[in-house]
């Protein structure tokens, strides 16, 4: 009978134990942990209300299972977890775990917040203090890859676009990966380039563990070859097949060599902002164009030697902020877009215009000869005067303009201001929202395009049949021909 008895209480036990482990998010059969370069990874997880604590748990299982195909490690991978609702809850730092173990252990027994969505504010929370070295993360000049996941299921209810700018700029390769509402083109103004690889949407979170395999080629396979050789890359390596190419972050282009990276040094220009300040625009939106302004100016090669940089504002009036000879580096052009006080009233944007052409490009201005001229000319609404005339002299004396146009701004307008061809020169966006993707654009054509040399051959052909003219007639002139 005792040995019935004891017979039977390890039964019960045995079959409780497989009762609490079902309780448990079990981890898919590893394949064997990455052997690739060490990753410096930040999971970012929203916890908000509409996340049922089901899925919650799906959430967590999700990064179990990713952790399978990690070897985790203070010399290898480093993983930290913050999760956020009306507030950011850092979970732990890249530096608090040493083994995947206890890793698996804190993502167990983390608690759902059930409160808000702050992605914005968790996205700057990542930046400015989970990829720190204070942190855990490694230094830069190390060059170990630092990546975030972000995993959410709702549209943010604060701006996400300009902080997740800023994060990619800073060299963090965001991962988006929505479930169920989540707006595409949301994901897509977080998630690093090419989208195709950084950022997913799944219909549920039941679908979330379809995207284990997709990672696992990313974070695995995606490393190897960058692991094995001397690359030499100076921002960042990318594995090709058995190859591997090397990649900068934004704002940046890759040099000759194929390794470093630089701003754009190749495209030296005389660069003026023509800078809508109407009161349609409203003072929070014009502190966002003045960091559209500086995201600009921290992609150029701003020197004396290199490009120079001016900027109007217009409302009813046209106002000089700074000429083109008056900065030679971008910290003292970006302090003084800093100090621009708002105008607020009317949009006169054919007097800007005429400004730009008379007076932007001239030598008492600081514009130089034989340096391509070039505009970007923002405004959120319609002009209260014409912009045909003063954009087609300003184009047609050899300035290369570019349109970038918000909301209420008439298509019409901004092709008869930007230069052809359209689809290059006209950029526009529905709200604020929407305006980090188009910068990021529009910085990478300035980049790409060296300014319209064939304009200013245009330019130069315009002065010198001017010059022809002028020569025949004083001939005339003097020799009793022409009275």
């Amino acid at each position: 009978r005792m040995r019935s008895l004891a017979f039977g209480l390890f039964c019960l036990l045995c079959c409780n134990a497989v009762r609490l482990d079902r309780r448990r998010p079990r981890p898919i059969a590893a394949r064997g942990s990455c052997k690739a370069t060490p990753l410096d990874f930040v999971f970012v997880i929203d916890s908000s209300r509409s996340i049922r604590p089901h899925d919650y748990e799906k959430v967590k299982t999700f990064i179990i299972n990713l952790l399978q195909f990690l070897e985790i490690g203070p010399d290898a991978t480093r993983v930290g977890l913050l999760q956020y609702g009306s507030v950011v809850q850092p979970e732990f730092s890249l530096s608090t775990y040493t083994t995947k173990a206890e890793v698996e252990r804190a993502v167990r027994n983390m608690e759902h917040l059930a409160t808000g969505t702050m992605t914005g504010l968790a996205i700057q929370y990542t930046m400015e203090t989970s990829f720190t070295e204070e942190d855990g993360a490694r230094p830069a000049k190390l060059h170990i890859p630092r990546i975030a996941m972000i995993v959410t299921d709702g549209r943010p209810q604060d701006t996400v676009e300009e902080i997740a700018a800023q994060a990619r700029q800073a060299g963090i390769q965001i991962f988006a990966i929505g479930v169920g509402r989540v707006d595409m083109d949301t994901l897509k103004t977080i998630g690093s380039e090419p989208h195709s690889e950084h950022v997913h949407l799944v219909a549920n979170f039941s679908q979330i563990e379809t995207l284990i395999s997709v990672f696992q080629s990313k974070l695995c396979g995606a490393e190897d070859m960058c692991a094995t050789v001397d690359h030499g890359c100076e921002h960042q390596c990318v594995s090709a097949n058995d190859s591997y190419i090397c990649r900068c972050f934004e704002g940046f282009t890759l040099a000759e060599d194929g390794k470093s990276c630089k701003k754009c040094g190749d495209g030296v220009m005389d660069l003026v902002f023509v800078i809508d300040g109407s009161k349609s625009l409203g003072p929070a939106n014009f502190e966002r164009v003045k960091r559209f302004v500086n995201s600009i100016v921290d992609s150029l090669d701003i020197s004396r030697t290199g490009t120079h940089v001016g900027l109007l504002q217009f409302s009813t009036k046209v106002r000089t902020e700074f000429t083109l000879g008056q900065y030679t580096t971008a910290q003292a052009i970006k302090q003084a877009v800093s100090r621009m006080q708002y105008m607020g009233r009317g949009s006169m944007t054919g007097s800007a215009l005429r400004h730009m052409f008379e007076s932007s490009f001239s030598a008492k201005e600081g514009a130089r000869s034989n340096i391509p001229r070039v505009s970007i000319v923002f405004t959120d609404g319609r002009s209260q005067d014409d912009v045909s005339e003063w954009a087609t002299k300003a184009k047609d004396s050899g300035v290369t303009i570019y349109a970038l146009g918000i909301g209420k701004a008439i298509e019409q307008e901004l092709r008869e201001i930007a230069s052809e061809p359209d689809e290059t020169h006209l950029y526009y966006a529905e709200d604020f929202e929407q305006m980090g993707e188009i910068t990021k654009k529009l910085k990478l054509r300035i980049c790409k395009d060296k300014p319209s040399d064939e304009n200013m051959c245009q330019c130069e052909n315009v002065i010198m049949f001017q010059n022809q003219v002028a020569e025949k007639l004083r001939n005339l002139v003097q020799n009793n021909i022409l009275f």
